[in-house]
């Protein structure tokens, strides 16, 4: 099985990649899992010539569609990249795909959901994104068919790239001052190692349809900085909180009061969920700190 990784450079797709050889070399018997993955250097998505050529080449049996523009506030201002990259070039995998008969896993965002719920978003909530960043992930999904399989996850944290974890334990190290994070922001952290494996899994199985991948639980910015302070070993009182109306400076795009997702697919497919998030943290903090 050949299978193509989009964004295969970033946080998300340097796991992807790390979990499809982590499944070649403990491969007993099926197929012999052939991973290409390809970076923006080796892949820009935007580029309809540059996929269709890459993807015909290739033939992919699968292909991982983990590339987009993700700095969400530049993505306010910088609109069209947004689109042309989120939107238009998922519907330029998918064109690919079609042509060879791959499947497409594609990887979304708590942000196309407004944040106004008082519970967590089940995968059959209306979306309704506040930001130029959602409704272009949104857009991505609409690009492709019902036999994709859709992933979306919130809060992403892993060893590559920069993240809030890798933020947290910079600032922490740089001073004895207070830490300021928002407590009116209300998510679930996921750790890139665990989002990979379950996205693997799904897109193996070609699952088609939307499921919500996060780790288990919620809590928010404030919530978060305080327990990857204290599992560095540091003092969790040096942060405190603040809320989004006193961020300086404001940030440009407008984020969910509650983007807690329910991974209600998953529960109710009888598939395995994620491990409890502070768990989860406290393996990547080990691991970024050691």
């Amino acid at each position: 099985m050949r299978v193509l990784v989009t964004g295969a450079t970033g946080q998300v797709g340097t796991e992807v990649v790390a979990e499809l050889g982590r499944r070649e070399a403990e491969r007993h018997r099926g197929p012999r899992l052939d991973v290409v993955a390809a970076g923006h250097d080796r892949l820009d998505v935007a580029d309809r010539d540059a996929v269709l050529a890459t993807v015909t080449a290739l033939e992919p049996d699968l292909v991982v569609h983990v590339a987009a523009f993700t700095a969400v506030d530049a993505c306010e201002s910088e609109r069209d990249r947004a689109f042309a990259v989120n939107a238009l070039g998922t519907r330029h995998v998918g064109e690919g795909a079609r042509r060879v008969g791959a499947h497409v896993a594609y990887v979304s965002t708590d942000y196309v959901f407004d944040g106004r719920s008082a519970r967590p978003y089940v995968e059959w909530d209306l979306a309704n994104p506040l930001s130029v960043y959602g409704l272009s992930k949104l857009a991505g999904e609409r690009e492709l068919g019902p036999d994709a399989t859709i992933v979306r996850t919130s809060w992403v944290c892993g060893r590559a790239g920069q993240n809030m974890a890798k933020t947290v334990l910079r600032l922490a190290s740089s001073g004895d001052g207070p830490l300021r994070f928002v407590d009116d922001q209300h998510g679930s952290p996921t750790i890139a190692s665990d989002l990979a494996r379950t996205l693997v899994e799904l897109a193996l199985a070609r699952r088609p349809g939307v499921f919500h991948v996060t780790n288990s639980g919620a809590t928010t910015w404030y919530g978060f900085a305080r327990a990857v302070v204290e599992l560095a070993g540091g003092d969790p009182g040096r942060v405190e909180p603040i809320t989004t109306a006193e961020l300086e400076p404001p940030r440009p795009a407008p984020r969910p009061a509650n983007s807690v997702l329910d991974n209600a697919a998953l529960r109710l497919a009888g598939l395995p969920l994620l491990p409890e998030w502070r768990d989860a943290t406290a393996a990547l903090v080990a691991e970024l700190t050691a």
